[in-house]
């Protein structure tokens, strides 16, 4: 049975090894917390605009995000919140980003690409951390989980417009409270 710190470490590894350096990423948190990792091996990701996470989710509280995210996409997510008003990356299978047929949803970061991964144990703000960290090696986000997240997050953010409309053409109508 590994204890946490071993389970941990076991992560570390996986994640540092997409990076054709290991040592490199292994240098980067030490010093830095985070490491710039090549995306497209061993993983890709997912980038999500917290806007739309927020609306699907339908909280800007982080433990309830953190929370929601975990049980909607299963997998792996980092948070950036050094971007304006902040980015949400989740991980997902490599071979996916190569068959990504959802640009228009979302966008998926592949081969050519790097991302900043927080060190396992960086799990709060400020700056890029954990909101979901790996459980196990391979812990990856499914992706027609993600479709579903961003198009419901849209459809909240869309549906206020909607709702004013209607409230604007009642209120003309005559039929608003008195």
């Amino acid at each position: 049975m590994y204890t946490q710190d071993a389970l941990d470490r076991v992560i570390s590894e996986w994640l540092a090894r997409s990076d054709p350096d290991p040592e490199r990423a292994r240098r980067e948190w030490a010093t830095q917390s985070v490491a710039l990792l090549p995306l497209g091996e061993r993983f890709a990701a997912v980038r999500l605009p917290a806007r739309v996470v927020h609306a699907a989710v339908r909280s800007q509280d982080r433990n309830r995000v953190a929370v929601s995210l975990g049980e909607l996409l299963g997998g792996s997510i980092i948070h950036d919140s050094r971007v304006g008003g902040g980015t949400y990356y989740a991980l997902i299978q490599a071979h996916a980003a190569l068959a990504w047929a959802y640009e228009d949803v979302a966008v998926c970061l592949g081969r050519g690409t790097y991302l900043g991964v927080p060190r396992i144990d960086r799990q709060q703000p400020p700056g890029t951390y954990w909101v979901v960290p790996p459980r196990y090696e391979g812990d990856l986000c499914a992706p027609r989980a993600i479709i579903a997240l961003m198009r419901d997050g849209r459809a909240r953010l869309d549906a206020p417009a909607v709702t004013d409309a209607f409230a604007d053409l009642l209120s003309t109508e005559g039929c608003g409270t008195a």
